[in-house]
């Protein structure tokens, strides 16, 4: 694959002309370099079409780290008090991911063929903008997360998305974003009526070999790849 770098993403661009894409949005502090590295564990064919894109989040203050500024999709002013979430920011970063997903169907992609995946902060904006979308994705991969603004979903939720594929995965051990944060993430949109496939893993804050190799496999078989 082919390595494109821009002041908005990096983006992985497949041999053959894109037919799909994934777009992966890092956690907080990191880059879109972060996960760049897995494209080649996923076990993807090597004539696969998929376009991968990875998304840098803005340079702001974030209140939980002394107010320091780093790449973040918004603030956190708690981490034990999901009360007080960034809204603004939250929502702002969902139109973000909105004009990376019209770059693809610009680009001759179908929203069918989109995946959504992101990593802890990152992961919860893939949450927030996946079940809301007005068109049909091809899947959600939120890894390592939890659901924000869970009480406004209800009533923002996509019909489009109802049915939307939805792998979710988390540490047994992570101390940042416990494994219980997660769950209930998981029973709050059961309870809503998605089907998410729950996965959890002996690792902390992290993704591990085997979490690597069922994202591969899933993504393989939403992308029919």
């Amino acid at each position: 694959m082919k390595a494109v770098h821009t002041e908005a993403a990096v983006v992985l661009e497949p041999a053959a002309t894109a037919d799909a894409a994934v777009i992966w949005l890092h956690g907080l502090g990191a880059d879109g370099h972060d996960f760049v590295p897995i494209v080649p564990e996923l076990g993807l064919p090597a004539d696969h079409r998929v376009r991968f894109v990875f998304p840098h989040a803005p340079v702001r203050p974030v209140t939980i780290n002394n107010g320091m500024a780093m790449r973040a999709w918004y603030d956190i002013p708690s981490l034990t008090r999901l009360d007080r979430q960034d809204g603004a920011g939250i929502r702002a970063s969902e139109a973000l991911v909105h004009g990376f997903i019209r770059r693809e169907l610009d680009a001759g992609i179908a929203a069918r063929r989109i995946v959504i995946a992101g990593f802890s902060q990152g992961g919860a904006i893939a949450l927030q903008t996946a079940l809301r979308y007005p068109q049909r994705l091809a899947g959600l991969l939120p890894l390592s997360t939890y659901l924000p603004l869970a009480d406004t979903l209800a009533g923002e939720a996509s019909a489009a998305n109802r049915d939307l594929p939805i792998l979710m995965c988390h540490g047994d051990f992570d101390p940042v974003l416990p494994r219980q944060l997660g769950e209930n993430s998981c029973d709050i949109l059961r309870e809503l009526g998605y089907t998410v496939d729950w996965r959890h893993y002996p690792m902390q804050h992290a993704v591990c070999e085997e979490e690597i190799a069922d994202i591969g496999a899933w993504l393989r078989q939403r992308l029919e790849v």
